[in-house]
C-alpha cells in the first residue's frame, strides 16, 4: 500500500493480565484475517503500563486499552467492538490514501 502509513495498533496492558492476553489473541487473529483478505493491516504494539508511572496511573483501572488512529477503547474485550474499530479506522484510512 502506498500513501499514508497505517497507524500502529496499540494494546496497553500488563504482564499476566488475563483480559489483556485475550485481547492480544483476538487482535492477532483479526489482523491475520485482514492480511489474508488483502486488507490494510497495521503493526501490533504491546505497551506494558508497568514500565511507565504515567501510563500506569492513566490506565490502571481500564486495561486492556486498545488504540488505533487516535481512537481508544478502554476495558475492551468484545470482538465486535475490536473488529468495528479496525474496520472504521483502517478502511477509512485506505479509502483516503
Amino acid at each position: 500500500m502506498t500513501g499514508t502509513p497505517l497507524p500502529d495498533l496499540i494494546v496497553y496492558g500488563r504482564p499476566e493480565c488475563g483480559l489483556c492476553d485475550e485481547v492480544r489473541t483476538l487482535l492477532r487473529a483479526m489482523l491475520a484475517e485482514r492480511a489474508a483478505a488483502g486488507l490494510p493491516t497495521p503493526a501490533l504494539r504491546d505497551i506494558d503500563i508497568d514500565t511507565d508511572p504515567a501510563l500506569e496511573r492513566e490506565f490502571f483501572a481500564t486495561i486492556p486499552v486498545v488504540e488505533l488512529g487516535g481512537r481508544r477503547l478502554e476495558t475492551v474485550t468484545s470482538a465486535a467492538k475490536l473488529r468495528r474499530l479496525l474496520t472504521e479506522v483502517l478502511d477509512a484510512t485506505a479509502a483516503t490514501a
